[in-house]
């Protein structure tokens, strides 16, 4: 009998994916808008901070754990606090571009040859996937792998702009990589989606929507 991923039923699927999302870019984008509205950028960088760590802590107490998406939140804020904060320079604004997607490559790298890959850890958190009891080792693989493919992209970009932050105005900077971030985490995902349901297909695994 063939084995299956479980997800939740949609509107339970849209409330998991809204909760997380949340937590971990509407909480802190709040916190960066009222520290804006009170006493400029560096306030509200730090706002934004210790809103994810806040809410990092409650979900430690609460239940345990601390989900992966707000901890990859916080340490990219945290360094884009903290380059923004102990600089005035418009160079060092910039930096803070390279260095969140360099600490982005390294935290997925880091996790991409152990038993938790972070694109594992993800889909249960974010979309609340349920993997089947039984080990797949050619499942496994593909979330080592995607997650090795998530750390080259947010390399790519360290690279890229880090020589745009050298060559580009900044007006255009700020534009290129809003473009550029979207273009690449869309693309990634697209990319990911359909290596994911090839793969499943292949080992003869299912998903369905969990029962009510």
């Amino acid at each position: 009998m063939a084995e299956h991923l479980e997800l939740p039923r949609p509107c339970r699927l849209l409330r998991t994916v809204a909760w997380n999302l949340t937590e971990s870019v509407g909480l802190p984008g709040i916190g960066y808008i009222v520290g804006q509205e009170l006493a400029g950028r560096n306030a509200a960088m730090i706002a934004a901070s210790a809103v994810l760590w806040l809410t990092a802590v409650v979900r430690k107490v609460a239940t345990g754990s601390v989900p992966g998406l707000v901890t990859i939140s916080a340490l990219v804020m945290t360094v884009q606090a903290a380059v923004v904060v102990s600089t005035g320079n418009v160079f060092f604004f910039l930096l803070q571009f390279p260095l969140a997607n360099l600490a982005m490559a390294l935290l997925f790298a880091r996790t991409a040859p152990t038993r938790k890959p972070l694109i594992a850890q993800l889909a249960a958190e974010v979309v609340a996937l349920r993997q089947p009891s039984t080990h797949h080792p050619a499942l496994h693989r593909f979330f080592q792998h995607a997650t090795w493919l998530w750390a080259g992209l947010f390399f790519l970009m360290t690279v890229g702009f880090s020589v745009m932050m050298l060559t580009e105005p900044l007006t255009l900077f700020l534009l290129l990589t809003t473009a550029v971030t979207t273009g690449i985490v869309v693309f990634g995902a697209g990319l990911s989606a359909l290596w994911f349901f090839s793969v499943i297909r292949k080992s003869g695994l299912h998903v369905r929507f969990a029962p009510v």
